[in-house]
């Protein structure tokens, strides 16, 4: 089971089986106004940039980080995995922003966030070697095995073990509500084979899909055998996460952001 925190007010999730640093957060915390009430990260949603930074702010007050140290990257539901180094500091606001769905590092002083709204979040650390990473998978990067791309991208760049990798599969909109139509399912099926059945089930002419097995599976086909995943739906509890389909797109966005910095006795 996941485990919920309350610090500072701003209200977020770690999972057991990540020992570094880390949070899923949640809507609560922040101070943005209307349709983006209270914590919201997400950057160029239509949110107030003053209410925005100050959310960073807040974030960062909680968690120990400076903005500087922050890296994110522009989320476009593909599979590039970007290294992350000293070079990618102080971009947080900037519109330099590299094309990646998914990050990974070895440098112990940065901290890696990537943003959803019903997508996946994946977080990833490598005791072993020091490697943490964070993933977002939509159902396009899931389909496309990103997860499975991240992991054999640690094993090139920091000769990460699989077998040693924890993985943290956070909130995100789940089989109960994700339904779809054959476009989703079919791209399942084609990247998993049968084994895509155990995330797929019919009601009516439509398919409910669930995104977190799917990743599980590429995940363990990868040689990941250590996966916690989050029993939070997203669309479920919209009060307490931002749910893309819940609000038609009108929304802020939670984060996933992870540091390789091990938790001191009391977590984070």
């Amino acid at each position: 089971m996941f485990i919920e925190h309350n610090k500072n007010n701003i209200i977020y999730m770690t999972s057991p089986n990540i020992t570094v640093s880390h949070a899923f957060t949640t809507r609560f915390g922040g101070v943005s106004e209307g349709i983006y009430e209270s914590m919201n990260p997400g950057q160029n949603l239509g949110d107030n940039p003053i209410d925005v930074r100050r959310n960073y702010s807040l974030l960062c007050k909680a968690f120990d980080i400076i903005p500087d140290d922050i890296i994110v990257s522009r989320q476009v539901h593909g599979t590039n995995i970007r290294v992350i180094t000293q070079h990618d500091r102080d971009k947080l606001f900037s519109s330099e922003r590299v094309e990646a769905d998914g990050m990974i590092t070895d440098d112990p002083t940065l901290t890696l966030m990537v943003f959803g709204g019903d997508c996946v979040p994946i977080l990833l650390h490598d005791p072993i070697r020091g490697v943490v990473g964070a993933v977002h998978a939509g159902w396009r990067g899931t389909a496309a095995d990103i997860a499975g791309t991240a992991i054999r991208k640690m094993q090139t760049e920091f000769a990460c073990n699989p077998s040693d990798i924890h993985a943290a599969i956070g909130p995100c909109i789940s089989k109960c509500c994700f339904e779809t139509n054959n476009d989703v399912t079919d791209s399942l099926l084609e990247a998993l084979g049968s084994n895509a059945m155990v995330c797929i089930s019919r009601r009516g002419s439509k398919c409910m899909v669930d995104l977190k097995e799917a990743n599980k599976l590429f995940l363990t086909g990868a040689g990941v055998s250590n996966i916690s995943i989050s029993d939070e739906c997203t669309s479920c509890l919209h009060g307490k996460y931002w749910s893309h389909r819940k609000t038609k797109g009108k929304r802020g966005s939670h984060a996933a952001m992870i540091k390789g910095v091990t938790i001191p006795t009391e977590r984070i």
